[in-house]
């Protein structure tokens, strides 16, 4: 199966919301702590990270909300909560550096992405980020339509000629 990704990585979901919702401040690939069925889930495409975020506790980073689905082969004695808090793989200055600016801006984390990197370990992309205004979100639909138009008018201008 072909991914849409053109890059190395085979994206297993994308939190598109987020690029709506909010301003990406700064991004950061970082590992995750999955059991073996998440990651059979994972590599089913079976994961959503729709209202999913990242909260720093204890000087550790934790995904909540994202949603692992079990599969139907999954050992039935085993299967873990598919809204677990997950664990996430980061530096200690990472986490220190995103932690000042968390409690000193009033900024947020929040997952983008989940991918399987070029050594086929699954990986997240999480970003620092700033809630986007009303009016913001306007602008965005605008530029959106905008570019929607000159695309089509493009097209039909090389269709014509």
């Amino acid at each position: 199966m072909q991914s849409r990704d053109t890059s190395a990585h085979k994206l297993i979901n994308k939190h598109k919301k987020a690029y709506f919702d909010y301003e990406i401040l700064e991004t950061l690939e970082v590992g995750i702590v999955l059991l073996g069925s998440e990651v059979k889930a994972a590599r089913a495409l079976a994961v959503n990270l729709k209202d999913s975020f990242v909260r720093i506790m204890k000087g550790e980073a934790f995904l909540f909300n994202a949603h692992f689905s079990t599969l139907s082969n999954t050992n039935a004695h085993f299967r873990p909560d598919e809204r677990r808090v997950r664990k996430l793989l980061l530096h200690r200055r990472q986490i220190d550096k995103w932690f000042g600016k968390l409690s000193a801006q009033g900024l947020a984390i929040v997952p983008l992405r989940i991918y399987f990197n070029h050594k086929n370990i699954i990986k997240l992309e999480i970003a620092l980020v700033r809630g986007k205004k009303l009016y913001d979100k306007r602008e965005s639909l605008k530029q959106k339509e905008l570019k929607k138009e000159a695309q089509s008018s493009m097209k039909n201008i090389m269709r014509g000629l």
